[in-house]
């Protein structure tokens, strides 16, 4: 998108990730790219003429005002972390009202000890997703400049998340980009009621994103995917409210499903800026979780090397990566449909996020994700596959020694379960039918925590029988 508006840059501006470019560019202008080299962008701020607290605590005493909007939103809340809008612009639904959950239950299922594993929840996000952290911010950033359309590319959440600001607000129009059979039911029909103009192509995500970016430079269109750097900033909050909820103490470990690697990157720029401004005393480890099917990067940097080299990675190795992928014609293909993406489009800056938390990246199978997921809900809390994929790869670097039993860790929960329930329904149904249909395509042999349902004749005796065979 070309508009720009001219705004006070000096205190916050748009720069280049690239050390050897460093271009600037003003807040008012809509860009999701370096107009000189092509890099990725920051959001920048001038710390030293910020209002920045003392201790983070002090946050806490905004609880006081719930009554006033900013202090409601768990995003705008932190206003003096993301200070790029200014409070009358903010455009808030009250998102980030999110739970930081101890579950003793599935830390035993990882092998961690009690007391050491937290399920970040996203899931009571407004659209049901931590999405909302992400486009609260961007759509902040969009109504500043006087955007009067936006446009996405979704696997269904963040299409869901657009749709509705759009609807609430009336503000400008949502324009959605999905691919063919590639979006659940759950996230589509958020989309569909909540007004937005859904546009569905021959193809996948990868397909969609590349689609988005041509229409909407070519009409002006305001541009929400994770490449637009607002939307990250609203993503910070989610390790804020973590920070929080663990009494401003720091854990051992972040684990966090890997798809467009939004998160991952958010994540990471939000220690690397509480670090340098003095406000936490050491960065947690951060594990970014691929799904086996979608496991782009987790093959460059696990298996061919790929490093974020000060700023400087090795493009070859992408390219070379990305050409083997179209030769072989090779697509994504996972359960966890919001993390099937072959092409993550914050690649460099979650190179970054894994050099900033001495990171590393695992994959996990659809059987994995599916089983983890289970345990998530058999402990109280209902996600979406690509939730589980944190709990999952938890797993995974606990068995591998990775993570130690005494560490705390945090795993992100991305999704309500509702998102995409007909997932969870194959896994625990009693008809094989069903349960190929859904899931034996994906590579998932057995459910080995079903949950199924007992059928049986609507007769008392029958009934009373079933539920005391069960006790």
């Amino acid at each position: 998108m070309s508009t720009s508006v001219q705004t006070n840059s000096d205190q916050a501006f748009q720069r280049c990730l690239s050390p050897d470019c460093l271009a600037t560019y003003d807040l008012g202008e809509a860009l999701t790219a370096c107009k000189q080299c092509g890099e990725l962008l920051d959001v920048v701020y001038d710390w030293e003429h910020l209002p920045i607290p003392d201790t983070l605590s002090q946050f806490q005493s905004k609880w006081s005002r719930r009554n006033q909007p900013l202090c409601h939103s768990g995003v705008w809340r932190f206003h003096e972390l993301l200070p790029f809008a200014p409070p009358e612009k903010v455009v808030t639904l009250g998102e980030g009202q999110t739970l930081l959950h101890a579950s003793d239950g599935v830390a035993q299922y990882i092998g961690l000890n009690r007391g050491g594993l937290f399920l970040q929840y996203e899931g009571m996000n407004p659209s049901g997703s931590f999405k909302d952290n992400g486009m609260s911010a961007a759509f902040t950033h969009a109504h500043t400049i006087g955007a009067k359309r936006a446009a996405c590319a979704s696997t269904g959440n963040t299409s869901a998340s657009l749709a509705l600001y759009c609807g609430v607000s009336k503000l400008m129009q949502a324009v959605i980009f999905i691919g063919s059979g590639k979006i659940s039911y759950g996230k589509l029909s958020q989309a569909l009621d909540y007004g937005a103009l859904t546009i569905q192509i021959a193809g996948d995500f990868d397909d969609a994103m590349h689609r988005v970016q041509q229409v909407t430079e070519q009409l002006g269109i305001y541009l929400v995917n994770s490449v637009n750097p607002f939307r990250l900033e609203g993503q910070k909050t989610i390790m804020y409210r973590v920070l929080e909820g663990l009494d401003w103490q720091t854990p051992d470990w972040i684990v966090v499903p890997g798809g467009n690697l939004g998160n991952s990157s958010a994540f990471g720029k939000a220690f690397l800026e509480l670090h340098q401004l003095g406000l936490i005393d050491r960065i947690p480890r951060l594990a970014v979780i691929n799904a086996a099917g979608a496991d782009t990067f987790y093959e460059l940097v696990e298996n061919r090397g790929l490093k974020w080299n000060q700023g400087r990675p090795d493009r070859k190795i992408i390219e070379q990566y990305y050409r083997e992928l179209d030769e072989t014609k090779q697509r994504a293909s996972t359960i966890a449909s919001a993390i099937e993406i072959n092409r993550p489009v914050n690649l460099s800056k979650c190179l970054r996020a894994i050099d900033v938390c001495q990171g590393v990246v695992r994959e996990v199978t659809d059987q994995q994700i599916l089983d983890a997921k289970s345990q998530v809900g058999a402990n109280g809390l209902g996600c979406e596959p690509a939730s589980a994929a944190s709990v999952a790869g938890t797993k995974l670097l606990r068995a591998e020694g990775v993570i130690s039993p005494s560490d705390r860790v945090v795993c992100i929960l991305t999704g309500h379960q509702l998102k995409d329930p007909t997932a969870t329904v194959a896994y625990h149904t009693s008809d094989q039918n069903e349960f190929d249909r859904v899931l034996a395509s994906r590579g998932v042999l057995q459910a080995r925590y079903a949950n199924q349902a007992i059928a049986v004749a609507n007769n008392l005796d029958e009934i009373v029988s079933a539920i005391q065979a069960n006790n």
